[in-house]
């Protein structure tokens, strides 16, 4: 919780004395602004409309005052607060736990899909004072009558903008239909949509609407930088940039639910303590792969925007956006995962030419700058890890450091010098040999086989300012002369309606590579064969086995069949004896 200085305590606040002693015993003094305004308009029984960022400490702003209005001498649902995830209902909940700590027979009930309905039903039908839950769940247990809401005091929509970006927006007229006409209502989103707005119009009396300036907090403790992605794959960035990058958590942002599983066992691979946060995780599994974040045992989170929303874990250090969210208000709750509770954090960013313009919006957004930098090429890694390794070795061999079988190792090395006819440095390059094939000190230099989107469109631009383009058939299929190709199979062909210029497509946009790295493409009926650089990257073989064309996964493997390249049809002769002119049936092309 901030510690803004305000000039007000919530001892100035009039919230009830177990209350206050809790915040006290949590070390939460000062209200940040949002809790400044809103606590005394919800303890004088006014609605309240709160248009603030997340991280702003919003949960407090309700969840004090709302705990005031609560009778534990009564057994019934006082409280109700609608969430748009599970992992944001249940870390509401913890929070009200938290400051209810000291209130005798005021207890929390978080209720979700995914979740058996027992325990659920169980704590509503126990009179739990206050319910937390997601927009689904709350309407199976409204229509199962097991939800009572004719006690309810206050109502809170939180995250609102969110529920509307996922479809809950009928839903949450059908909950705030059935909250009493006599129940106080506060609806808080981090943006103000029209939709949002009629909800509020519609639902909220003459409320008190609070504007919080958008991510004062975040200008002061993240720094943004980005990547246009460039001269490697995403993923090569990606695992070079951890590697160099001192974080504690860190959690990356993609587009699917797929690319969560990709990209997770692609880090795994590489070594990194990785874990996908998707849909696909049942709520044990996503509650347990968060408790391993916070505890250490996993580091790096990989999720989507959805999943990922409300989660809370002050450890993360860095908010890597390995793709572009789809709107800016996205890419300003993304970085509030990072510099919590006072912390600092950064904001990393990969984007291509296309998104550029995306970068003012972030700056104008944030108010706060975002600056450029290269991932590491691959002689400043090489020298990065030599570099770690001398220092490694330094520090092992410091006496505060030293391995207390240092002794032993000692008479060890002493016994191989005169047993063998090796010698000290002989041995040292051994142990270097062994080193290196474990993580390589000196890696091939960075292959220019895949030219980004950005090269290509400023070729495009070279090319309507006068040059001479050629026609497009031929444009698609020209190919560098320098390349070494080698033949891979696709499991898609006529039969699934796919076409040359589809796989060319796919292949150059799944792997960034311009299409002139693309060879000679043969279509059979189930399967295609395509010409690729030899010595394609495992990463980039990775993401391209699991592309699709016309929805089918290419599954691309290395083929031993050869494409035959389709024949050239002979040149009629007219009866001048000249080539006849073009029928206009089109140049003959390569794909069969």
């Amino acid at each position: 919780m901030s510690n803004t200085q305000t000039g007000v305590s919530f001892n100035d606040m009039a919230l009830p004395s177990a209350v206050l002693e809790q915040l006290n015993a949590m070390q939460f003094l000062t209200p940040t602004p949002i809790q400044l305004q809103a606590i005394p308009a919800l303890l004088e029984g006014q609605d309240v409309l709160g248009e603030a960022q997340t991280g702003t400490g919003k949960t407090a702003a309700f969840g004090l005052p709302a705990l005031a209005k609560i009778d534990a001498s009564v057994k019934q649902t006082q409280v109700l607060v609608v969430t748009p995830t599970r992992e944001l209902a249940i870390q509401v909940a913890e929070a009200l736990e938290g400051f209810a700590a000291k209130m005798r027979g005021v207890g929390v009930a978080t209720v979700y899909g995914g979740a058996p309905f027992g325990p659920q039903v169980k704590a509503l039908k126990q009179g739990t004072a206050i319910v937390v839950g997601t927009p689904g769940r709350l309407i199976d247990l409204l229509n199962k009558n097991v939800l009572q809401l004719d006690g309810l005091k206050v109502g809170v929509l939180d995250e609102a903008d969110e529920m509307l970006n996922m479809g809950f927006i009928e839903d949450i007229e059908t909950i705030l239909k059935a909250v009493p006409n006599t129940a106080q209502r506060a609806l808080f989103s981090a943006t103000m949509p029209n939709a949002i707005r009629k909800l509020a119009k519609t639902f909220l009396k003459d409320p008190l609407n609070i504007q919080i300036e958008a991510i004062a907090r975040e200008k002061a403790t993240i720094k943004q930088k980005a990547w246009k992605v460039q001269g490697m794959t995403k993923m090569t960035a990606l695992t070079r940039l951890l590697e160099v990058t001192p974080y504690q958590r860190a959690l990356i942002f993609v587009r699917t639910r797929q690319d969560t599983m990709d990209v997770a066992e692609l880090l795994q691979r590489n070594g990194f303590k990785a874990a996908p946060l998707s849909g696909d995780l049942n709520q044990a599994q996503r509650e347990q792969t968060v408790s391993q974040l916070r505890s250490g045992h996993i580091e790096i989170l990989v999720g989507t925007d959805v999943v990922a929303r409300g989660l809370d874990v002050p450890e993360i250090t860095h908010v890597i956006n390995y793709d572009l969210p789809s709107d800016t208000e996205s890419y300003v709750h993304r970085i509030g995962r990072t510099g919590r509770a006072g912390r600092t954090g950064e904001a990393i960013l990969f984007f291509r030419a296309k998104e550029r313009h995306l970068l003012r919006h972030y700056e104008r957004l944030t108010n706060a700058p975002v600056e450029f930098f290269e991932v590491p090429n691959a002689n400043e890694l090489s020298k990065y890890r030599q570099q770690q390794l001398l220092e490694k070795l330094q520090a092992s061999l410091a006496p505060e450091t030293a391995s207390a079988d240092k002794p032993k190792l000692e008479k060890l090395l002493g016994q191989w010098l005169e047993q063998s006819e090796l010698s000290a440095e002989e041995i040292a390059l051994a142990l270097l040999a062994q080193q290196n094939e474990q993580r390589p000190l000196f890696l091939k230099e960075d292959r220019p086989v895949r030219e980004m989107r950005s090269e290509r469109s400023g070729r495009n631009e070279r090319s309507d300012r006068g040059d001479k383009r050629k026609p497009r058939a031929e444009r698609a299929t020209s190919r560098a002369a320098d390349v070494d190709f080698e033949t891979y199979k696709i499991q898609v062909g006529r039969e699934h309606g796919a076409r040359p210029g589809d796989i060319v497509g796919a292949i150059a946009n799944e792997a960034s590579m311009d299409s002139k790295y693309i060879g000679q493409i043969q279509l059979f009926d189930n399967h295609s064969l395509v010409q690729l650089p030899k010595g394609m990257p495992k990463d980039i073989m990775h993401v391209l086995k699991k592309a699709r064309v016309r929805q089918q996964p290419m599954g691309l493997e290395l083929s031993d069949e050869q494409v035959k390249r389709a024949p050239r049809p002979p040149r009629d002769r007219d009866a001048r004896g000249g080539p006849k002119r073009n029928s206009g049936k089109g140049a003959a092309r390569r794909f069969n």
